[in-house]
C-alpha cells in the first residue's frame, strides 16, 4: 500500500539522510544534494504537493520511495537520457498511473533513447506527449536490485544485488542496511570488524554467517 506523506515522515517508509542516500546508492554526495534539491524538492514536490524531503542542511531526510526514485533517476541518466526528459517523463507517468512515485514502481523501462512504462506484458507506452505504443521486452538491470509488492511499488532494495545478504527494507531499522532475514544492522558488524574483531568471532556473537559479515564489510568499503 502506498503511503502518502505530508508534513511528517511516517513509520514504515524508511528514513535516510542525504549522506545515507549517497552511501547506500554508492553515489557522490554533491551529486545527491544537487539533484534532490533541483528535482525532488522543486519540480516533483511542487507538482504533486507532497513532501519527499524533510529538514534542512545536515538534518535533511528522505523516505524509501525517494531513495528508490533517485536510484532509478541516476540509472536513467547513465543510459544517456537528459535530466529534463527524465523529469518530464516522471510527470507524465505519475499522472497516467495516478502514483506520485512512478520511478519506485516495477513499470519503468528504457531503450536508451526514450523512457517507457509497461501497461501489460506486451504493451509499452512512450513516456512523452505522443503516447505512441511500442512493443518491447527490455526490463533493465536496475529493476533486478529491487523487490516489488503486489501494487508494483518497490518494497526492498539490494544495494549489492540479490546474491549478497545486505538489504534495505523500510520496515526494518528505519530502512538502514541490514542482514537479510534479520534485524541486525550491517553497520554494526562492520564497526566490530574495523575495531579489530575477527570475522568468525563477529559471526558467532551475532548468530549470523561469516558470509553475512563479509557482505557487510564489502558494502561499507564500497560505499567509503
Amino acid at each position: 500500500m502506498l503511503l502518502l506523506v505530508n508534513k511528517k515522515p511516517a513509520l514504515g517508509i524508511g528514513l535516510y539522510s542525504v549522506p545515507d542516500v549517497a552511501r547506500i546508492l554508492n553515489l557522490e554526495l554533491p551529486f545527491v544534494r544537487r539533484w534532490l534539491k533541483e528535482y525532488w524538492e522543486r519540480r516533483f514536490k511542487s507538482s504533486k504537493k507532497i513532501h519527499t524531503t524533510w529538514g534542512k542542511g545536515r538534518e535533511k531526510t528522505v523516505h524509501f520511495y525517494t531513495l528508490i526514485e533517485f536510484y532509478v533517476f541516476y540509472q536513467l541518466r547513465k543510459e544517456g537520457l537528459s535530466a529534463q526528459s527524465i523529469a518530464k517523463a516522471h510527470e507524465i507517468v505519475a499522472d497516467e498511473l495516478k502514483n506520485p512515485f512512478p520511478f519506485a514502481t516495477s513499470t519503468i523501462l528504457t531503450d536508451g533513447k526514450k523512457i517507457l512504462y509497461k501497461i501489460d506484458d506486451d504493451i509499452i507506452i512512450n513516456a512523452d506527449k505522443s503516447r505512441q505504443l511500442n512493443f518491447a521486452t527490455i526490463i533493465k538491470q536496475f529493476c533486478l536490485q529491487m523487490d516489488f509488492g503486489k501494487d508494483h511499488l518497490a518494497v526492498r532494495y539490494w544495494p549489492l544485488g540479490k546474491t549478497k545478504n545486505i538489504v534495505v527494507d523500510p520496515h526494518h531499522q528505519l530502512g538502514q542496511p541490514i542482514i537479510k532475514n534479520t534485524n541486525i544492522l550491517a553497520e554494526t558488524l562492520f564497526r566490530m570488524y574495523t575495531a579489530g574483531e575477527k570475522i568468525n568471532f563477529i559471526s558467532s556473537l551475532y548468530d549470523v554467517t561469516e558470509t553475512d559479515v563479509m557482505d557487510s564489510i564489502e558494502f561499507f568499503k564500497k560505499a567509503a
